[in-house]
């Protein structure tokens, strides 16, 4: 029987794996450990691991990885921005899950956005407290604005339909075009008209600090920001400021970029070492969740199934799907 070490596990990853693990063949060691250098030593005598975005799959682990002689890296998530494929090369093969539900990540998008502009998250705090004030809470009506989407992939595409429904003119940046029908343009042009800008591509080198000052200063006036993809094509310290200082008129975030040690867990007893963070959770006009856009029953589903799929393809039939290239 094939043996995954899966690590940094929650109670909603368990649902679908464990249903399903069975009709793979696959044995499952469940750590809620987030895999590192250090505790990466607990898969000794397992075939492979089974890892999620804020796992830190660097050289060094992987080198004690290959010298334990495994043989894969299973990610249950379509980023792979937390691995060295450098270290990986020639030595253990990774593999990932595409997609898994774009609908999940997108709808989320929009409802971060709906909550943001009719600050209805402010809102239910103050009827909670039988405050039925409505001062504060003006929104605008997203028909007729601009949405810059920087990323035209699944996701993209399911965002920029979404917003089409609401009447909303798109504008799209991509390196690489995908859909018909949709005005592309270049990320200056998208920066300034654009009264929402979303995100919704990977990290890589070209898209890392995507929007910083440099991209922030061609902006409208009071323009919004969304992110559900990876919190670092956004620098964390220039989208404060700018929301400090109003150029930005509000930012909906579902991932950050220094989560790796905040987000997925309970910290609400804790002091949060992180000035950017708590500044910008402090901030009315910005409404951050903690990585959850994915969080679907149909998505855990295809997660738990296409992960289970690729690690069955690799030992049993000696195929190699989904694989990440270094």
């Amino acid at each position: 029987m094939i043996k995954m070490a899966f690590f940094d596990t929650k109670p909603y990853d368990r649902i679908w794996f464990d249903r399903l693990k069975d009709d793979y063949g696959i044995k499952i060691k469940y750590y809620e450990s987030k895999l590192n250098s250090d505790s990466v030593v607990m898969a000794k005598d397992y075939d492979g691991v089974i890892a999620f975005v804020n796992d830190d799959l660097d050289k060094s682990t992987i080198d004690t990885m290959v010298d334990m002689k495994m043989k894969l890296i299973a990610l249950r998530c379509a980023g792979y921005n937390n691995v060295d494929l450098k270290a990986a090369k020639n030595k253990i093969d990774v593999v990932r899950v595409p997609k898994y539900s774009p609908y999940a990540v997108a709808e989320h998008a929009i409802g971060l956005l709906l909550c943001l502009n009719r600050r209805i998250h402010r809102a239910y705090i103050r009827t909670k407290d039988f405050n039925f004030s409505l001062n504060g809470l003006t929104g605008f009506d997203l028909r007729g604005k601009t949405v810059g989407v920087i990323g035209t992939g699944k996701i993209g595409q399911v965002f920029i339909d979404i917003c089409r429904g609401f009447g909303m003119k798109i504008l799209a940046y991509d390196i690489y075009p995908s859909m018909e029908n949709v005005e592309y343009t270049d990320i200056d042009t998208l920066c300034k008209k654009s009264d929402i800008i979303s995100l919704h591509c990977p990290l890589t080198k070209e898209t890392k600090h995507i929007i910083s000052k440099k991209t922030i200063e061609k902006m409208k006036p009071g323009v919004f920001i969304l992110n559900t993809s990876r919190g670092a094509l956004i620098n964390s310290d220039d989208l404060a400021e700018s929301l400090k200082n109003g150029k930005i008129g509000g930012a909906a975030l579902d991932v950050y970029e220094e989560e790796s040690d905040i987000f997925f867990e309970d910290r609400s007893s804790e002091i949060i070492n992180d000035d950017t963070l708590r500044i910008l959770l402090s901030m009315p006009n910005v409404l951050i969740t903690s990585h959850q856009a994915f969080l679907t029953n149909e998505a855990l589903e295809n997660i738990a199934r296409v992960t289970l799929e690729n690690i069955h393809s690799y030992f049993e039939k000696n195929t190699i799907t989904n694989k990440v290239e270094g």
